[in-house]
């Protein structure tokens, strides 16, 4: 995979069998040739979270020592900061209504009109961090207030960005 960019996209879904769901959107990758990824917008601090876990999990698959076996895996790891599956794959969909940044890597043609038939596609504002996502965000990337008192309450995005590139540094 080369360093092309991903279209990414912001969705709205009802998943009732993440298997069933996933099956699908499967098939459309592999009609198009591509990768979808479908990541937790309500655990990511935005679409630059999403750019960032992709950039790592590129870098990290190419180089030829991935953690996952998958570089959808890879990149939900690195959107977690986590090496744990388990973890990593609470950051996809879940059953229920999901609010889903869309990675396609690399960009392929007729994807997004194949993924309507699945999803819902949105151009709200995503990037606001109110005080539930804040909460929400510092719990899933152990950020203490000690950390936030020192950066300012204006960087928690760059803290969970710390985080995701920490992950090199675990390994």
């Amino acid at each position: 995979m080369t360093e092309t960019a991903c279209d990414i996209y912001q969705a709205v879904v009802t998943i009732d069998d993440n298997v069933c769901f996933l099956k699908e959107v499967r098939k459309i990758a592999d009609a198009c040739k591509t990768r979808i990824i479908l990541l937790d917008a309500d655990r990511l601090a935005g679409r630059e979270h999403v750019e960032a876990a992709i950039r790592h999990a590129r870098r990290s698959w190419e180089g030829g020592e991935p953690i996952a076996n998958s570089f959808e895996m890879e990149t939900l790891l690195y959107a977690a900061g986590s090496r744990q599956c388990q973890v990593g794959s609470s950051f996809g969909i879940h059953p229920g209504e999901n609010r889903s940044y869309i990675a396609v890597c690399p960009p392929a043609p007729g994807v997004r009109d194949r993924l309507a038939g699945l999803v819902t596609f949105v151009e709200e504002d995503w990037e606001a961090i109110g005080p539930a996502k804040r909460e929400r965000l510092k719990d899933l990337f152990a950020i203490t207030d000690s950390e936030i008192a020192v950066v300012g309450e204006d960087r928690l995005r760059d803290l969970v960005l710390e985080r995701v590139a920490l992950l090199d540094v675990y390994r």
